[in-house]
């Protein structure tokens, strides 16, 4: 089972254009579609449609259009109550697959409002094979509470995984050795903010990547997962590092493909695979979703994994 925390839940909202994004001109919408998302509820949906247990917790009223949009995808989500409504986020795509997010805050959170969302968590991370915890945190909250929940989830067993980013990925990062979670799943413009590279340099250079992400395993996490956009991306562990570079693929909105990459990764620990091929299924996983319009999750079916390439990178281990 796959348990999964979004702390700062939204309503992903995406507008297609017929033609490039210019500011301040009137726009013909292709189209527009809706849906309950967040990067632990994305994980969750991936899930359902892998045929994987799973388990959401997410802060919201349980006749919540948000819960009951879950539920009636099969996902079994364990609300709690908010602080105030779900949030609205917008994201803009553009033919050429450019992608524009507009994200909203959301309700500010009171010490109460996240200590029960801890204990939700808490209460079922024993059951669960991965406890993922992931997405931005809610206004209000301590920039530590990723930090501080992975100390408290050590304590109780299970693996976690942890995906966010900005003060709470630079806290996670401070809190370590005693905050180390088994995964860490940053993008190359996250790996650089804490340590100290540059940005395109990681993205184009894997070898660079895996060298910073190293680091991280030299501080106690378990193994890095840095995906790279269209360079695929790289995994590192106690055992080696690799490079996986994907299939060939028309983008069409890269709104939720590195939530899709986590996803791929803990489908193939669960299935028992070797490092290089859950790195493989990581990287079908997000190139088919980079593939699909908005938020939407792959279909199993729609994976190309055989067109995956994967590259031992040497003298980083």
């Amino acid at each position: 089972m796959i348990l999964t925390l979004t702390p700062n839940p939204s309503f992903d909202r995406t507008v297609a254009l017929d033609g490039e994004l210019a500011r301040g001109q009137v726009h013909r919408v292709l189209s527009v579609t809706s849906q309950a998302g967040g990067k632990g509820v994305n994980i969750s949906r991936a899930a359902v449609s892998a045929d994987i247990p799973s388990v959401a917790v997410v802060p919201a009223l349980k006749d919540d259009a948000f819960v009951l949009e879950l539920l009636g995808a099969g996902i079994d989500c364990r609300p709690v109550r908010p602080a105030g409504d779900v949030r609205v986020n917008l994201t803009i795509t553009e033919p050429d697959g450019t992608t524009t997010k507009l994200n909203s805050p959301g309700a500010e959170v009171s010490r109460d409002d996240l200590e029960r969302m801890a204990e939700a968590v808490l209460a079922r991370a024993g059951n669960a094979a991965w406890t993922v915890l992931a997405g931005s945190l809610p206004a209000g909250a301590p920039v530590d509470f990723y930090a501080d929940l992975v100390r408290r989830l050590r304590a109780v067993g299970g693996h976690v995984a942890v995906d966010t980013s900005d003060a709470p990925l630079r806290a996670l990062v401070d809190a370590l050795p005693g905050a180390a979670p088994d995964l860490m799943k940053p993008n190359g413009e996250e790996l650089a903010s804490f340590t100290g590279g540059d940005p395109e340099e990681l993205e184009a250079d894997p070898t660079a990547t895996a060298a910073a992400a190293q680091r991280l395993l030299e501080r106690g996490v378990g193994a890095v997962l840095a995906t790279l956009g269209g360079n695929g991306a790289v995994l590192v562990t106690p055992d080696g590092a690799w490079h996986a570079t994907p299939p060939p693929t028309t983008v069409v909105s890269t709104v939720g493909a590195g939530d899709s990459s986590l996803f791929g990764y803990l489908l193939g620990d669960i299935r028992g695979l070797p490092a290089p091929e859950r790195l493989a299924l990581a990287v079908a996983y997000g190139s088919a979703a980079a593939g699909l319009p908005g938020t939407t999750i792959p279909q199993p079916s729609q994976l190309r994994t055989e067109l995956v390439g994967v590259t031992p990178l040497g003298g980083t281990a």
